[in-house]
């Protein structure tokens, strides 16, 4: 398999809905979870396209575009953008998508970078 076909391969899309346990005062999801989201399916981009131990070292500029209010639908979509030797980044897009109607639109965007570990916890190469 090409790495451009891994990198397709390795795009991850998880669908989750945003309840009223979920938001702060404003009835917005809570920037930290939205945080912790972006960082799980970065996690899950980056293993499927390595297939090794990953963790991660940075989130690099997350930049909160849209409130994401309770009662919508969010669609968290990660992929690959950068491969270096030991680490690779990962673009995360949050979408909302209000519940009974067509309407989509990205609110968060973020990058995280991930390094490849052996059982020792030393770098490995990513490829």
């Amino acid at each position: 398999m090409t790495t451009e076909e891994r990198i397709k391969e390795a795009e991850s899309r998880i669908f989750k809905t945003v309840f009223p346990s979920d938001t702060n005062h404003y009835d917005t999801l809570f920037g930290g979870s939205a945080m912790a989201m972006m960082d799980e399916v970065a996690f899950i981009t980056a293993t499927r396209f390595t297939r090794k131990r990953m963790v991660t070292v940075s989130s690099d500029r997350i930049d909160f575009k849209r409130p994401i209010p309770a009662g919508t639908i969010i669609e968290l979509v990660g992929s690959i953008s950068h491969i270096g030797n030991t680490s690779l980044k990962v673009s995360v897009e949050i979408y909302i998508e209000e519940m009974y109607s067509f309407v989509r639109e990205k609110a968060i965007t973020g990058t995280f970078t991930f390094v490849a570990i052996d059982e020792h916890k030393h770098p490995i190469s990513v490829l």
